[in-house]
């Protein structure tokens, strides 16, 4: 499979070196240029590109960049055809990192908000785990304790593909709804960076409250820290 991931921090690096190692053909991206991501590549065996390269680099293509950059990202993907399924591991940080983005403070999910940037549908994947677990931590098929990662999307084959690529990386996938319903995986839900095997996931996506709580909402003055909240 053809791979383009535009991002290359954490998460990005990550998914880099393991669909690498699987024989996927990786290209990755971030918004200094190729000329800064030769370790990472020589790392991974992924190819260094332009983040135009990596939105027409195949098959699935993964954004995973700061929330607040996925604006204007939408003309990266002229010309990408339909059927590439795109993948959304953003989370947002309003006093951290992305400030207040007032559709999402009015209720949309992360990643509808994202479709509306992108101006394509995405599937959510790989936002609510740590970049060195996901690195480090898969395991194979029937491992007792496995730990398995919620997914979310509107298209059953598109939702299908990620999953695909969630269980050969070592994580056992769980349908985690339409992405209306991705709230459930998002930050401060009890999905949230937590370890859990497939009934552990399925637990805690359906404990999950739509409101989000207080230290997770921007404000007027976002960003800030969560040492000296906005």
């Amino acid at each position: 499979m053809r791979i383009g991931i535009i991002g290359a921090g954490n998460i990005g690096g990550a998914l880099a070196k393991r669909f690498a190692a699987l024989g996927h053909e990786v290209s990755v991206a971030n918004s200094r240029g190729p000329e800064t991501l030769q370790d990472l590549a020589r790392e991974s065996g992924a190819k260094a590109v332009t983040a135009a390269e990596a939105a027409k680099a195949g098959d699935v293509v993964v954004v995973t960049i700061p929330l607040r950059k996925v604006e204007g990202l939408a003309k990266l993907f002229d010309g990408v055809p339909d059927g590439v399924v795109v993948v959304d591991t953003n989370n947002y940080y309003p006093r951290q990192r992305d400030g207040r983005i007032a559709d999402i403070e009015d209720g949309i999910t992360e990643s509808r908000w994202v479709e509306t940037q992108l101006k394509r549908p995405v599937v959510k994947a790989f936002n609510n785990i740590y970049a060195q677990h996901l690195l480090e931590n898969g395991q194979p098929a029937g491992t007792a304790g496995r730990i398995a990662l919620p997914v979310a999307g509107d298209d059953p084959a598109a939702k299908r593909t990620v999953m695909d690529l969630v269980e050969a990386i070592g994580f056992d996938p769980v349908d985690a709804g339409t992405i209306d319903e991705s709230w459930r995986q998002q930050p401060a839900t009890p999905v949230y960076t937590q370890d859990f095997d497939r009934a552990g996931v399925e637990k805690a996506l359906k404990d999950a409250s739509p409101e989000r709580k207080p230290e997770w909402r921007g404000t007027d003055a976002s960003p800030g820290t969560f040492e000296n909240p906005a």
